[in-house]
């Protein structure tokens, strides 16, 4: 589905990629794990464009895409929910919704909106509300749905957990595992490692730049020294 190779960028005179090489195949969760500052943001905004690239190569599918503006990689079929949930607080939860399928002209965007609300039954009753006025993990979930709404067959999730309760947190989980269930493929950013590994196919470790493991989930759950730097284990 992704396949990354030497990727590096940054700001300024500040390298934050340095040759990060990675791929997620099709229907994984994969999970990138590391401390705050080791780049893991900015690799989710340079996939979707947003952030440029120095060098190297993104592919979707096959096809490179990092020549791409970002609204033509979400038409190859990338979206994300970006860290911070980055809502537009003045519109409605259903206008919110309907700008995550701004760039499709099919005539299926009722049933993915209401899909959206099957997965998320917060946002169905209060899809007149301002977004603004929502809390932080009814936001997320609109975050996450508006990117669904995209129909994304890669979706790049960045910190969807941040700042939420713990029942909250293993909501978004479930969801992401069922969004796996319906062959959505997902790569998931996400500070909580050891729930991030729990859930995921295959995880990276990224750090200072530089992924410095790779391998199954469950396999880095138990490797000691990921469990030392990032799981809060001895």
């Amino acid at each position: 589905m992704l396949e990354v190779v030497d990727l590096r960028s940054g700001y300024g005179r500040i390298e934050v990629l340095r040759g990060v090489s990675l791929e997620v195949r099709a229907g994984e969760v994969v999970a990138l794990i590391g401390s705050n500052g080791a780049g893991k943001t900015t690799l989710l905004r340079a996939l979707s464009g947003v952030q440029p690239i120095t060098g190297g190569e993104i592919r979707l599918l096959g096809a490179r895409i990092d020549a791409l503006a970002p609204h033509r990689r979400v038409e190859r079929g990338l979206t994300q929910s970006p860290e911070g949930r980055q809502v537009f607080g003045p519109l409605s939860v259903e206008d919110n919704l309907r700008l995550g399928a701004y760039m499709r002209r099919d005539k299926e965007i009722g049933a993915d909106r209401d899909q959206v609300y099957a997965m998320f039954p917060a946002l169905a009753e209060k899809r007149r509300i301002a977004a603004g006025s929502l809390s932080g993990g009814q936001q997320q979930m609109l975050a996450i749905g508006r990117a669904l709404m995209g129909r994304p067959k890669l979706l790049l999730l960045d910190e969807p957990s941040l700042g939420l309760s713990p029942l909250l947190v293993d909501q978004i989980l479930a969801a992401i595992v069922a969004l796996r269930g319906r062959g959505i493929t997902v790569l998931l950013v996400e500070q909580n490692a050891a729930a991030a590994l729990e859930i995921a196919d295959r995880g990276y470790v990224l750090e200072t730049g530089r992924i410095i493991s790779t391998g199954p989930g469950a396999a880095l759950l138990s490797d000691p020294a990921v469990k030392a730097a990032y799981l809060g284990a001895d």
